[in-house]
């Protein structure tokens, strides 16, 4: 069996994803703005855990890295949105706001950050994918 399969060239690249957030972001007819999403490959997805991970003091002498998992899905969000533009200035500063994090959450209420959160695992292919599992093992 050939490797080309495997070589950079010949690998399919993921399509954006597009989803509706929210119904309050709407286009000049009234419609849904649809979000833009692309996975992020895992030397980034390290990055950003590691800017997520602190050390955290355990007792004397003694540290261990702690990563806030929430920091890093906020992290992650902001790396897989590719529409709108959350690095805008305009659009930060019509939220009052500066950096694309601090955007984001000004941008959603809860309930819109969840299923957004959902989506951003949904791109990234954290959420299981039960058929290709069972097609592995057979």
């Amino acid at each position: 069996m050939s490797l080309k399969a495997f070589f950079a060239e010949n690998v399919e690249r993921p399509e954006p994803i597009k989803r509706i957030i929210s119904n309050r972001f709407k286009d000049e007819q009234g419609n849904p703005i649809a979000w833009e999403f692309t996975p992020v490959g895992e030397k980034r997805s390290k990055q950003l855990r590691k800017e997520a991970t602190k050390e955290v003091k355990i007792k004397k002498n003694v540290y261990k890295d702690q990563t806030d998992y929430e920091q890093y899905l906020l992290k992650l969000a902001v790396e897989t949105i590719t529409y709108p533009d959350l690095h805008d200035k305009a659009l930060q500063d019509s939220y009052g706001v500066m950096g694309a994090e601090s955007l984001l959450q000004e941008m959603l209420i809860s309930g819109e950050y969840t299923q957004l959160i959902q989506i951003i695992n949904e791109v990234n292919k954290f959420d299981s994918e039960p058929e290709l599992v069972n097609e592995a093992k057979n």
